[in-house]
């Protein structure tokens, strides 16, 4: 099992905190993408979207995080990163794709070199983007946390997709300085995975390409 990645990556990131809690073993293949290296004909033949992550099995690869992880779960499905009932599945998802649909599209780097390099924004008018949206979005999170039964993590007492999705957030956005007052709920849900080694083990300066 091979996964291209970029360190910084988010969606990047979700799929090693799977691969983590799930105990399985990969080949660790770096692509910087602020050097532009998933421009370069070589990787173009292994993702047409240009995108990192790719995971690489048997010959096979996927692409786009969230199909990754749950073509994963289904492959590996001990321990389970959706619910077992319908419901709570729809509800995983939906919290998972509030950061991976409406969130990180809006601050994904590609977008944010495009705001400064062909609209001529400022860098302190690009943060600003980014950490409205962020926000935006996370407060939005907090909200539909608000409306489920307390839990450890984001739904029940053991990681989801959801948590995989919320912790490569908020690491964004501490790195954008994002204000994370008045998200209890959203930051408890953090903090409960940082303290897993799945999580820890995955993050940025744990990767062999991380560079300040």
């Amino acid at each position: 099992m091979k996964l291209y990645n970029y360190f910084r990556s988010s969606a990047s990131f979700r799929v090693r905190i799977a691969l983590q809690l799930k105990g399985l073993a990969y080949e660790y293949i770096p692509v910087h993408i602020a050097k532009g290296e998933h421009r370069q004909p070589g990787y173009a033949a292994i993702s047409p979207e240009l995108l990192v992550p790719t995971l690489e099995i048997d010959g096979q690869r996927l692409g786009q995080s969230m199909a990754i992880i749950e073509y994963l779960d289904e492959t590996h499905p001990e321990p389970a990163l959706l619910p077992k009932d319908a419901l709570g599945r729809a509800r995983v998802r939906a919290l998972a794709q509030t950061v991976a649909c409406e969130i990180h599209p809006l601050n994904n780097l590609r977008v944010l070199k495009y705001l400064v390099r062909d609209m001529g924004v400022s860098d302190d008018a690009k943060n600003k983007w980014y950490q409205h949206w962020v926000r935006t979005g996370l407060e939005a999170f907090e909200r539909e946390l608000a409306l489920l039964p307390a839990s450890t993590y984001c739904y029940g007492q053991t990681p989801t997709l959801a948590d995989c999705c919320l912790v490569p957030q908020i690491f964004n956005g501490q790195r954008f300085k994002v204000s994370f007052d008045g998200l209890p709920r959203t930051m408890a849900a953090f903090d409960a995975c940082m303290a897993l080694d799945a999580f820890q083990k995955a993050q940025p300066s744990a990767c062999p390409d991380n560079e300040p």
